[in-house]
Formats: C-alpha cells, structure tokens, sequence
C-alpha cells in the first residue's frame, strides 16, 4: 500500500470510471518500459528483470476487506507486456560468513 498515486494514474489511462463515453479510454502513453527487482532478506538486489512496453490490465486498488479475517492487505495488479529480459548486469550478491 502507498500513498504515491503516479501508478494509479498511469493505471487509469486504460480505463477511467466514470468517464463521458468515448473519453473512458486513453492510448496515449499508456505503454511503459518498467523494471522488476527482486531483493533478498538482507536487501542485497538479487535479479532484474526489463519488461518493455507494459500496460495495465487489471488493478485492485482495495484489498478484499473481511473483519472475520486475519490477513494483510495488497493491492494487485497485473501488466500485459511485449518483451522482457533479465538483466544480466545484476551480479549474484555474496552471501555474509557464518
């Protein structure tokens, strides 16, 4: 969860609720190069990956919200892509002597 809105816009350019007809949709910009990092437990950068021209096809802001639960809230999303590749400029992080 964040209080940084810059992906929901970029989220909203596909589909705006809301909107009159014919403007609920924007194709401008609304492919985007991203790139995916994995850290470890001790926040050492362990893989990269480049996904090249990504969208957004479906985002859920609010978490499914049960009082009876005992759970974390996510948000989800997931992107349509057009390629990607591992970043191969990502070195394998040395693990710490025991």
């Amino acid at each position: 969860m964040t209080h940084d809105t810059e992906f929901e816009q970029w989220a909203n350019k596909a589909w705006q609720f809301g909107a009159g007809l014919g403007s609920e949709v924007s194709l401008k910009d609304f492919r985007k190069d991203i790139t995916i990092e994995f850290f470890n437990e001790a926040g050492q950068l362990v893989i990269a990956y480049k996904v090249y021209r990504c969208w957004v096809s479906e985002y859920q802001a609010l978490p499914d919200l049960d009082a009876d639960a005992n759970a974390v809230a996510f948000e989800h999303i997931k992107l349509e892509n057009e390629g990607w590749e591992r970043d191969p400029d990502i070195p394998e992080p040395d693990e710490p002597a025991s």
